[in-house]
């Protein structure tokens, strides 16, 4: 039986449980794509799944994001051929040499966009795309707080909030990480702290009219200081750790304030729609309007070191795993 190398959990844990083994090669189903991975994205959620805060059926192979070539259709399948270079945002099992994914979650990748950048910005850049676009219609004269301004989404996200007329205030934890954000094209970055003071004097005291906070129980509490009245806390991920349980009238005496818990996936429920997204994110990078940065690349046999290095908060821009 053919076998091929995936990074596979038998329990959860950290890093530590990460281990690299050969298993038996995929065969595509009625509806599925063989893909030959070129590349796997590193998301924040795979070490949720790793770490049990999103429960798996283990043994597993973990990893959901990437892009590679068309090597096998399974009944049913129909508008890709072989050799297709295809990426997917959801496709269990993608820290691997091959993955199976369903046709209806495949998209193909244009001319003007490599195998490596497709997995890097698919998750990421269309978490980005309907955060700006949907969950806060931004528009010219928007004021934006965006935690996280140089990791993966919040480089991205500042991109497109720029595309769309709004003013940007990051926040990032160096000054490498500042200068990173600057180039992405923030109108100020500043540290951690400084963030809800800053937000109020850019606004002349009112507040910004959005936050987008993908890091948690560390910034929670000054993220929602920071709004206008009738502003939208939008918290999209716990690089920090989970959000605690908190008392809802507080968004009463703070202002009227609106908060939101959204994912990709109620943002792309339709194909159409999941094909909406990709097409205006892969035209702005063919356009040069959008920058994709990937920040690392490593083997798998340097899993944990991935894991380890994002968990640790010592990376900017995407990570990618190469079979």
């Amino acid at each position: 039986m053919p076998r091929v190398r995936a990074v596979q959990i038998e329990k959860t844990g950290g890093p530590e449980v990460l281990t690299v083994a050969d298993v038996a090669a995929p065969e595509p189903g009625p509806g599925q794509v063989l893909v030959d991975v070129e590349a796997a994205g590193v998301n924040y959620i795979d070490t949720y799944r790793r770490g049990g805060v999103y429960p798996l059926q283990l043994p597993a192979v973990l990893g959901s994001e990437g892009a590679g070539r068309v090597a096998g259709f399974g009944a049913g399948v129909r508008g890709f051929e072989l050799g297709q270079l295809v990426a997917w945002k959801e496709a269990p099992g993608s820290y691997a040499e091959q993955v199976l994914v369903p046709a209806a979650e495949l998209v193909p990748v244009p001319e003007g966009v490599d195998a490596h950048t497709a997995a890097a910005v698919l998750l990421q850049g269309l978490t980005a795309h309907y955060l700006c676009t949907d969950t806060y219609p931004v528009t010219g004269g928007t004021w934006a707080l965006v935690h996280a301004g140089a990791g993966g989404v919040g480089l991205l996200l500042t991109q497109m909030l720029k595309l769309r007329g709004a003013m940007v205030l990051t926040t990032t934890s160096t000054p490498e990480k500042a200068e990173l954000s600057r180039r992405a094209g923030a109108d100020e970055v500043v540290g951690y702290a400084e963030a809800t003071a800053r937000a109020r004097e850019l606004t002349g005291g009112r507040g910004v009219d959005v936050v987008y906070d993908s890091v948690g129980k560390d910034t929670f509490d000054a993220s929602l200081q920071a709004l206008r009245p009738r502003g939208l806390m939008v918290l999209f991920g716990g690089s920090s750790g989970q959000v605690p349980p908190f008392d809802v009238q507080r968004l009463n005496t703070a202002g009227s304030l609106f908060l939101t818990r959204p994912t990709l996936g109620s943002y792309t429920q339709t194909r159409e729609e999941l094909l909406a997204r990709t097409e205006e994110v892969f035209g702005w990078i063919a356009a040069g309007d959008l920058d994709v940065r990937v920040g690392h690349t490593y083997r798998l046999e340097d899993v944990r070191r991935a894991h380890e290095d994002l968990e640790g908060r010592r990376t900017t821009g995407k990570l990618l795993l190469i079979p």
